[in-house]
């Protein structure tokens, strides 16, 4: 096992013996192979810096790196955003432990020696963000590298496998030229990434936005703090930010709008489709803290007449997102709100059950501009999983969730 700061520095020389500089830096290309160590830059005074490919090492060992070519065989270093360096953008840059579900810094990094072929291959795996790594940049070049190893034995360990490793790119440009993708932060949980996100700098946290689909960045903005939300949401160019915004349930979409200022909300308005800029227009007139501002307006509706194996097989038809199946709303012939079936009522029937013999009693339901104190307290009373919302006319227009009724409360405290 070799560390990062054992071969920084290292005195390096050619196959016959002769010094050609010091490596300066050491990098990995993601493309080719995401923890492979395929560059070593190598300096030495004014002479121009060489590179040095990874097939074209024949030794590596503490302070030492042996050559298997010639020095006139090695090219001029010329820069390349698609090369990760371990020194520039690794060591001492905060990055997120994908495992643990939190932000670090970068102590050091862990290597093996892989012999293909005559040559030596060095592999990331590991990072050090503890304090046997601090201890190793801190003695390194000052005290014997066993003596350094001595002292590293003795301290608690704390690394993260490099495969957990997800970097942190403020400039989301560079993420796509290290073609590395978000696939490790989209696993996971959203409100786990808006913890993180609130540790990091706003370029930081545009960054990782940046880095995800438009599905898992909707459901990481609408778990962050509404200031944070804000940031991030301004940020994004106007065509991004709509994409975002159609991902999120219109209530989310309609709240995040209204902290905006005018100006960006007209814009982003602008930039949804025509169903969703109707649907959040609508949620954007009901008042804060009432039923309307609180409910959702995708919710499925079915007719109470209809059996249950009818419905089941609507269901499994249409493009329904899950969320919206914890309950089923019923409306009537003249297409009034008559009940709800629960799904689990719904998946333990016959096939042959009409809806409305499924419906829960008693028969609750909100207009659009009850006061949300009201609606906490229906929830409490009846414990209730999900909340009709109807209009003057007593037909269905949203339904309110208990997990809406949580967010409000948490937002309230």
């Amino acid at each position: 096992m070799l560390r990062a700061t054992e071969i920084l520095e290292a005195h390096t020389y050619d196959v016959g013996g002769n010094f050609v500089g010091r490596v300066r830096e050491m990098f990995i290309e993601p493309a080719e192979q995401a923890n492979r160590i395929s560059r070593f830059l190598l300096a030495r005074g004014r002479f121009q810096p060489l590179v040095a490919r990874w097939d074209q090492i024949a030794f590596v060992a503490p302070g030492t790196v042996r050559l298997s070519v010639d020095e006139r065989s090695l090219a001029p270093f010329s820069p390349n955003e698609a090369l990760l360096a371990v020194q520039k953008d690794l060591l001492d840059q905060q990055i997120i432990d994908t495992h643990g579900r939190k932000v670090v810094r970068v102590n050091d990094i862990s290597m093996t020696e892989i012999r293909t072929n005559g040559a030596v291959e060095l592999r990331v795996t590991q990072v050090d963000v503890g304090l046997p790594g601090a201890v190793g940049r801190l003695f390194h070049g000052l005290a014997p590298t066993d003596l350094v190893r001595r002292l590293q034995e003795k301290l608690p360990p704390r690394v993260i496998p490099w495969e957990f490793v997800n970097l942190i790119e403020p400039d989301p440009l560079r993420r796509v030229k290290l073609r590395l993708t978000g696939h490790r932060l989209a696993r996971l949980h959203p409100a786990d990434l808006a913890d993180i996100m609130e540790e990091l700098s706003p370029s930081e946290r545009e960054g990782i936005i940046g880095s995800l689909d438009k599905q898992t960045a909707a459901g990481v903005i609408t778990e962050l703090d509404r200031r944070l939300q804000t940031q991030v949401l301004e940020k994004l160019a106007p065509e991004r930010a709509a994409d975002i915004l159609e991902e999120m349930e219109p209530d989310e979409a309609a709240h995040l709008l209204a902290s905006l200022s005018p100006e960006t909300s007209e814009e982003l308005l602008e930039e949804l489709s025509r169903e969703d800029a109707r649907d959040v227009s609508q949620l954007l007139q009901y008042g804060e803290g009432t039923a309307g501002w609180m409910m959702n307006t995708d919710f499925v509706f079915v007719g109470e007449d209809a059996s249950r194996q009818e419905v089941l097989n609507w269901i499994r038809s249409r493009d329904i997102h899950t969320d919206q199946l914890d309950t089923v709303v019923l409306i009537d012939a003249r297409a009034l709100f008559s009940g709800v079936v629960p799904l689990g009522r719904l998946l333990l029937s016959s096939d042959d059950r009409r809806m409305r013999e499924l419906r829960s009693e008693p028969l609750v339901s909100a207009s659009s501009d009850t006061d949300e104190r009201e609606i906490f307290e229906l929830f409490d009373k009846y414990n209730l999983r999900s909340l009709a919302v109807v209009d003057g006319d007593n037909r269905p227009i949203g339904v309110i969730t208990v997990d809406d009724v949580v967010s409000r409360l948490r937002h309230k405290l």
